[in-house]
């Protein structure tokens, strides 16, 4: 069926295998007193833009879908001085998330467990100083590239929403998402400020499973940054 005309994802699918029972509890305890409110155009019809209070008058960042939520929470723990927001709408992810927030004891980390596009209309204009996007849905498809994160309906948002100067990290292991991450991000207002392979990795950067699995599987992992003009 074709996407023509209709809300294209970035992400797929938002449920994986059943829950464990610990993960259960986690998102009936845990994810409503950490998930941001007015966001959803349930609870914000009007797309006001959000109260940051929350953040506590310091630096923001975001993950894009943060899988199983290890990088989000390294970061969360590494920068006490800074608040994060996580992105991600798979369920089994946000349960992962949960259960590593409580073993880490971080209380500078917020959710908004649904689409990224949600958040991006109601984040006031140059909130962000970094953004991170690692091994992001490859939608390896050609007739579903424009899925794809990289591509301008997410580009032009989230360039609003990050400062001057801001950072936008993005780690993949599928060339063609590098090809276009290359094509697209520029000219969406950034500028590559720095590229590597294997080994190149930022220096506090903490390797996913998702990246392990590609590195046992043979693919080669790429690290671009880009700045905010």
């Amino acid at each position: 069926m074709s996407d023509t005309g209709k809300r294209r994802n970035f992400y797929g699918r938002i449920r994986g295998k059943t829950l464990r029972a610990s993960q259960k509890d986690y998102l009936a305890e845990d994810l409503g007193p950490l998930t941001l409110r007015g966001i959803t155009r349930e609870d914000n019809p009007d797309r006001v833009p959000l109260d940051l209070t929350f953040a506590e008058g310091r630096p923001l960042w975001l993950e894009v879908g943060f899988g199983g939520g290890e990088h989000l929470v390294h970061m969360a723990a590494a920068n006490p001085d800074v608040t994060l927001i996580g992105a991600e709408p798979f369920v089994n992810g946000i349960a992962m998330l949960l259960g590593k927030i409580r073993g880490a004891g971080v209380s500078n980390l917020w959710l908004h467990p649904g689409d990224v596009r949600d958040l991006f209309d109601v984040l006031p204009g140059g909130c962000l100083s970094r953004v991170f996007l690692n091994y992001p849905d490859p939608w390896p498809k050609a007739r579903h590239h424009r899925r794809r994160f990289v591509t301008p309906e997410y580009l032009g948002p989230l360039c609003r929403a990050m400062a001057t100067g801001a950072e936008f990290r993005v780690a993949t292991d599928i060339p063609d998402y590098v090809r276009q991450t290359h094509e697209e991000v520029p000219p969406a207002g950034f500028d590559l400020v720095h590229e590597a392979g294997p080994g190149g990795a930022w220096d506090d950067w903490l390797s996913t499973r998702y990246e392990q699995k590609a590195l046992r599987e043979g693919r080669v992992p790429h690290y671009l940054t880009f700045r905010r003009r």
